[in-house]
């Protein structure tokens, strides 16, 4: 177990390394020239909530605010933030400007699960953030004004009233992000120079809270291949967490790809037979960056549909027991990755409970993975829930959520008894016809 997790550590910390060194001689590493496309294109959008700055005046954040003029008159309950372009050049910047601590930068790291790259930096401070604010007028709705120009005066700016997205109407997403984004400028560093760019923000009112994201997605090719690129689920343009999928010929418009078929970053693309990691986008060079991997893929490790489930081992939370996932071979694994804040993660523990009724031990197991949950939050779900199936907290000893590459939750994969990950993201009905017409219960 201990050598299958260090090969596996050692190939992908070894496809990081030589990635951030874009100089290097390894033949193995493709760069590939991006071209940015405006909509959702072939993937399904995500949102993030818009959040004032709180009236708190021990904010940690405080000094990292921006400063807008222009503010609208007669607003009432004004409430003013910024919707961040790219985060981790915010949060980088502002270290080098003093306006965060050594302490603070340090945890941020670890909370984002980000090892600074100097190379695609800049120390001298961008325009990554855009400025907001908004009001409810006497009727209930929402006046919205940002700072499109990210010149921090909003008084040269359109007021605008968001677009208000009912959850349960179906309606065409694409089509109303296109007709309803405005254009914001922001600052890029790109070969090593600040250079302007733009980018289309949709904001959309969502029950009572506002949301926004960019609708953008970049494009290239490789071999005849075309490929499309997503940053961060449209969320930010910083493609800390480029999601990559192969296009065909077959694919029609409005046409999208699930989760489970696209490729994460330190994940796997076959292209003419090859196989190839993506190792991410690098911003200063504006390239996808892929490494052509020579190992077959009946040994390659990863979250992937068709490879080799990546080997773990921890303690189970309540017997303190070793669980290692090479020692339930022989029998279909279900991993369960969830935190105690998680709603959907809790209200998903019924439907497990009574599948690990329902089946044979010695042919399924459940293995929920803890994470970013507090000990005392865990036993109380375990003893509330009556969960008796193993739980392991991952921790900075063991590594599993890093290792597993885990972005959010609730996170499954189901592994067959060789190994193998066979499904992903099942739930409910279907993860207990799936599993109780696999071991023929």
């Amino acid at each position: 177990n201990y050598i299958n997790k260090m090969i596996f550590k050692s190939i992908t910390l070894t496809a990081i390394c030589i990635a951030s060194l874009w100089c290097c001689s390894n033949e193995n590493i493709i760069e590939l020239p991006l071209t940015q496309n405006n909509g959702y294109g072939y993937f399904r959008p995500k949102f993030n909530m818009v959040r004032p700055y709180p009236d708190d005046e021990n904010n940690e954040w405080k000094k990292t605010y921006l400063k807008v003029t222009g503010l609208p008159d007669n607003w009432p309950d004004l409430k003013v933030g910024d919707i961040p372009i790219n985060q981790y050049q915010f949060v980088y910047q502002n270290y080098n400007l003093g306006n965060i601590s050594k302490e603070r930068y340090k945890s941020l790291q670890k909370g984002y699960d980000w090892k600074p790259d100097t190379l695609e930096l800049s120390k001298e401070p961008l325009k990554c953030k855009i400025a907001f604010a908004y009001s409810k007028d006497s009727t209930g709705v929402i006046k919205m004004v940002v700072d499109t120009n990210n010149n921090l005066d909003l008084s040269d700016d359109k007021i605008f009233t968001p677009f208000n997205i009912v959850p349960a109407k179906s309606i065409n997403i694409d089509s109303i992000a296109q007709n309803n984004s405005i254009k914001v400028s922001f600052e890029r560093f790109v070969d090593n120079k600040i250079v302007s760019a733009s980018a289309q923000l949709f904001i959309a009112q969502i029950g009572n809270t506002l949301n926004s994201n960019f609708p953008q997605f970049a494009t290239t090719s490789f071999k005849g291949t075309k490929i499309a690129i997503r940053s961060d689920d449209f969320t930010s343009l910083s493609y800390k967490n480029p999601d990559i999928v192969i296009l065909n010929d077959s694919l029609k418009d409005g046409d999208k790809f699930s989760e489970v078929n696209l490729t994460s970053k330190n994940e796997y693309i076959e292209i003419e037979r090859d196989i190839y990691m993506n190792i991410g986008v690098n911003q200063n060079h504006n390239t996808l960056v892929l490494e052509k991997i020579n190992a077959p893929k009946n040994q390659l490790y990863s979250t992937q549909i068709g490879y080799k489930s990546i080997p773990f081992t921890g303690n189970d939370f309540t017997t303190d027991s070793r669980i290692s996932l090479n020692d339930l071979k022989g029998k279909y694994v279900f991993l369960d990755f969830w935190a105690t804040w998680c709603g959907p993660c809790l209200q998903e523990m019924p439907n497990l409970k009574e599948l690990y009724k329902k089946t044979d031990r010695d042919k399924f197991e459940i293995v929920g993975i803890v994470g970013d949950s507090s000990n005392d939050q865990i036993k109380k779900i375990i003893e509330k829930d009556s969960i008796i199936w193993p739980q392991v907290l991952t921790t900075d000893s063991n590594k599993i959520k890093e290792d597993y590459g885990i972005q959010g939750y609730p996170t499954t994969i189901l592994i067959d008894p060789e190994g193998i990950v066979i499904a992903k993201s099942l739930r409910g009905k279907e993860l207990v016809e799936k599993i109780l017409a696999l071991t023929k219960e």
